[in-house]
């Protein structure tokens, strides 16, 4: 019998299907799914024995707390345990002034602080919810549900996160009629992809209701009718939108043993926004069941309707730092 030589296979490549239109934002939003979607996963047999279930309590590397600065990751909490989280946000703007006024003020630590405390409490394998205030009176509930986990075969871990957020601790201030916004909510899909020990990528696309939490439309339709009320004076006033579309993309690398470096950038897509996107980064320490971080933003914002109000602009930055504490 005569040898038959084979064609040679087809190594062509499809054409890329993230194809969008010459943007900043979306360019960088498009760049990261991509690069995390295409990531290689770990190798895989072609008869895997079915994994073992996880032990939730255990230390997870690459995953070694439930934020990255604001924006949550999918660290399970196990169940009846519980985490307690304390962030700062120092007032004053590192960019304010001369070097030599922000070393008068160690860096914006003599100026004051936004203060947020935060406890979360593992209800069920797989459901974790908690609650954080902040100094501002700002209190937020939340809940998450991991309802997808990554594995040999599934790329990527998908979370679905929930939070409703009141302003004056969830009570009415002056401004009272039905167009005010003092609550918001917002509803999430958190997808993570983890690189070995090493990196955690995470993007969370968000919708949040009432980010306007002072109704523009309310403020603007009372001043059209000439009616003076007096905390309209310091509503926000940008456009009438009163919801928000954002992206929140986060990253967590270990760069030693025990040491991370972190960043959240989050555009808004559509609706209020107002000021630029919220963006920081920071490096932080694993001790034991500890996490010690120090991080940098352009806004004091840690909430989720405080990230989706974004900053002022990209040229303050504050110095902050979060503690977190496992209980388990």
């Amino acid at each position: 019998m005569r040898n038959q030589q084979l064609p040679a296979p087809s190594h062509q490549l499809p054409a890329s299907s993230c194809e969008l239109p010459v943007h900043t934002h979306g360019a960088v939003v498009c760049a990261f799914v991509a690069l995390f979607l295409l990531m290689p996963a770990a190798a895989h047999a072609q008869q895997a024995a079915p994994a073992p279930k996880p032990d939730d309590g255990a230390l997870n590397v690459v995953q070694p707390d439930f934020t990255v600065i604001n924006l949550p990751t999918t660290l399970r909490l196990p169940k009846m345990k519980s985490a307690f989280r304390v962030t700062h946000r120092f007032a004053r703007s590192l960019t304010r002034g001369t070097f030599g006024q922000a070393a008068e003020s160690f860096l914006g630590i003599d100026d004051g602080a936004q203060i947020g405390l935060e406890y979360r409490f593992g209800v069920m394998r797989g459901l974790q919810a908690g609650i954080y205030r902040t100094s501002d009176k700002t209190i937020e509930l939340f809940g998450q549900y991991d309802a997808i986990r990554q594995s040999e075969t599934m790329p990527f871990t998908v979370d679905i996160v929930s939070t409703i957020e009141g302003l004056n601790n969830f009570h009415k201030g002056s401004l009272v009629d039905k167009e005010d916004n003092e609550y918001a909510t917002s509803i999430s899909a958190l997808l993570s992809r983890t690189v070995g020990d090493v990196a955690a990528f995470y993007v969370q696309p968000a919708f949040v209701a009432h980010s306007n939490v002072l109704s523009t439309a309310g403020c603007l339709e009372h001043l059209a009718h000439g009616h003076v009320l007096p905390d309209c004076a310091a509503a926000q006033t940008t456009g009438i939108d009163a919801n928000t579309l954002l992206v929140g993309l986060s990253t967590r690398v270990r760069i030693l043993s025990a040491t991370y470096v972190v960043a959240s950038w989050t555009p808004r897509a559509s609706g209020f926004r107002p000021g630029v996107a919220l963006a920081t980064f920071g490096i932080e320490k694993r001790i034991g069941g500890h996490m010690f971080q120090l991080n940098f933003s352009n806004s004091l914002g840690s909430t989720m309707s405080q990230t989706a109000r974004g900053a002022t602009n990209d040229t303050d930055w504050f110095m902050g730092f979060n503690i977190t504490r496992k209980f388990f």
